[in-house]
């Protein structure tokens, strides 16, 4: 068998031993180093370039790159093997970095009065306690086995009635020897579901609370909540980018590259898996906690994630007619899942409604109070998808319109995600066409996130430098350097090479424009189509929520003037951050929440958009800076 070869990966001088074959993208994340990637390894997004500075590579394919930048060394990792000792750097605007993660709104210990609110609503009952009893050593005349001693007691102590009390056999095998060297004054942990009562560990008597976790699981990032059972404080919170990343930039790609083989969908399970224990870990060394201290979790992901967390075959959810494999997801033992929780701990995944409506929008709903109110809500989550609900406590109507992935930074020239060195925000002189720019965490520009090329458009129309279907106005040329013609392309330079962190000129292109356009056209098309549905005007709308890493960023007149959002009194939208991971803790805390979101599953109806021509009709009338009709848009005029 051939030895592996040494790969070396600059700057950071970081070696790694690769096999014979293995794409130079595996390796450079074997090496923890994470580079963009949007296509599933296709090699037709061209955002994983890297430079080969020694070394023979296989190059199985070149995409789009230029004979100059071939001749500088420049490869794409997905499509260059490696069969021999290498050494590669990878270009900063070719990484992953560490994203502005979305917490929600909550600091260690501290809850929003409005999450105060909802759990009292619902009730302040876990789906897992921590009991602490004393019990009587057996004799020769009080000879009850342990487990019915057990038993016994949890019952007398909750008031049981019918509920049934049960035990796993790998629990079970334990109990003997846990009962007697605690002297019979043990801790048990339960989970406390409809179905019955579990005893799910036991240990020597102790007052410690019971700790949970709620999970976000977003296609670009992962949030966990470390949670006080007993008392509903969040104690901890961490977050970091979806290592399924890796894979693909949007769930299309993964579902493509998950379901090749079987393999390929474990690989991209356990990257997901992998992406939250290394929260877990980061959460349990802050607390001083360890693993068998947390007694449940609940997961809130869109259809695909969940599937592919759970190492299910999604490859339906992208082909017509559009069927996932469930909708409600059977809880699951932490053990079968690969979390580094206790062992007999329950996972709960939130329910779905559709292949592109999932438990993160459910969950979303749940906490907005959407279904019990009699005013008219809208609630958007924008992102590669729009997810759009509307309706109140009579009905719910639902859909999904694909935005593509200009909003997350793909198909956008120097398009990244909400990470440092993007730019948020754009102001533009209209008489000198200077730039001023806010940079995430105010380093040096490398790229342009979502929110910034809403306020990028905004701000390029509001100076004339766009018209309103996105063509570059040349004229403005004689006014600024930063205006310019390419062989293939127009832009406008953002941020000179000398004011930027990628040593090169920042900009945005016609096509970058173009880009943008058809993905807010989308989501426009979708609120419309929805409403025209169920005959629903703007004006009966009583509050638009917009939820998500994406939204809760977006500048309100900004998006409206670009025909994102609908032209409605600023006060009636309402940013609520991260819906999903708030979602995911109520459940956490309240069986009547958790008994809600499956209620809300049910009764959602899904409206699938492709099915007659509304959604088209709506989509090409969008394609315009704001709308072809501007009576929508009276502010915009």
């Amino acid at each position: 068998m051939m030895p592996p070869f040494q790969i070396k990966f600059m700057p950071e001088s970081r070696i790694i031993e690769a096999e014979s074959g293995t794409s130079l993208l595996h390796a450079a994340a074997q090496a923890e180093i994470f580079i963009k990637s949007g296509c599933g390894s296709k090699g037709s997004c061209g955002a994983c370039k890297v430079v080969v500075l020694s070394g023979e590579p296989l190059v199985i394919g070149t995409g789009s790159l230029t004979p100059e930048q071939l001749s500088e060394g420049v490869r794409l990792a997905c499509q260059t093997m490696i069969q021999g000792d290498m050494t590669v750097e990878v270009p900063l605007e070719s990484r992953l970095k560490e994203h502005q993660v979305l917490m929600g709104d909550v600091q260690k210990g501290i809850l929003q009065e409005s999450d105060h609110d909802l759990l009292e609503k619902f009730g302040h009952q876990p789906l897992a306690t921590k009991l602490r009893i004393s019990l009587s050593a057996p004799t020769l005349t009080e000879n009850t086995s342990d487990w019915a001693r057990l038993s016994m007691e949890i019952r007398r102590v909750l008031k049981t009635g019918e509920k049934p009390v049960d035990i796993p056999l790998s629990v079970l095998k334990n109990l003997p020897e846990a009962l007697r060297k605690a002297n019979w004054d043990v801790s048990v942990t339960l989970t406390d579901i409809d179905n019955g009562i579990t005893v799910t560990h036991v240990e020597a008597g102790n007052d410690n609370p019971p700790y949970g976790l709620a999970i976000d699981i977003g296609t670009t990032t992962v949030v966990v909540y470390l949670v006080n059972l007993s008392t509903g404080e969040v104690v901890d919170q961490q977050g970091s980018y979806n290592k399924q990343a890796k894979f693909g930039d949007d769930v299309i790609t993964r579902i493509v590259y998950a379901v090749e083989n079987a393999e390929q969908l474990q690989e991209i399970r356990i990257a997901v898996v992998d992406t939250i224990n290394e929260l877990i870990d980061k959460i349990l060394v802050r607390q001083s906690l360890t693993c068998n201290d947390f007694s449940a979790a609940v997961a809130a992901g869109n259809t695909t994630m969940t599937q592919l967390f759970l190492g299910v075959d999604p490859r339906y959810i992208r082909l017509e007619p559009y069927i996932p494999t469930m909708t409600n997801v059977p809880s699951i033992p932490a053990k079968d899942v690969g979390l580094h929780i206790l062992p007999e701990a329950l996972v709960h995944c939130f329910p779905s409604v559709a292949s592109y409506v999932g438990g993160d929008i459910i969950s979303g709903t749940m906490v907005t109070d959407l279904a019990n109110g009699e005013d008219i809500i809208l609630f958007i989550d924008i992102g590669t998808n729009g997810e759009i609900v509307l309706g109140n406590t009579d009905w719910l109507v639902s859909c999904a319109c694909s935005a593509g992935p200009s909003f997350e930074g793909g198909g956008i020239t120097f398009g990244m995600r909400a990470m440092p060195g993007a730019i948020e925000r754009v102001v533009i002189d209209p008489e000198t066409l200077d730039v001023a720019l806010k940079v995430i965490s105010k380093t040096l520009p490398v790229g342009i996130c979502g929110s910034g090329l809403v306020d990028c458009l905004s701000k390029l129309l509001e100076a004339g430098i766009i018209d309103r279907v996105g063509n570059f106005q040349m004229g403005h040329s004689a006014n600024s350097a930063r205006l310019r013609a390419t062989s293939d392309d127009k832009e406008f330079v953002l941020a000179w090479a000398d004011q930027a962190g990628g040593g090169k000129d920042v900009v945005i292109t016609e096509n970058d424009v173009k880009n943008t356009i058809r993905a807010k056209g989308a989501i426009y098309a979708g609120i419309r189509t929805l409403l025209n549905m169920v005959s629903v005007e703007m004006d009966m709308i009583s509050r638009i929520i917009i939820a998500g890493g994406f939204g809760n960023y977006l500048n309100v007149q900004d998006s409206v003037q670009i025909g994102l959002l609908p032209d409605i009194e600023e006060e009636r939208f309402e940013f609520i951050g991260n819906a999903s991971i708030k979602g995911a803790r109520l459940a956490l805390l309240s069986q009547n929440a958790w008994r809600e979101a499956k209620e809300l599953g049910q009764k959602m109806t899904y409206v699938e958009l492709s099915v007659g021509p509304t959604f088209m009709d709506e989509y090409v009338s969008a394609l315009f800076l704001p709308h072809t009709d501007f009576s929508l848009f009276p502010s915009c005029t």
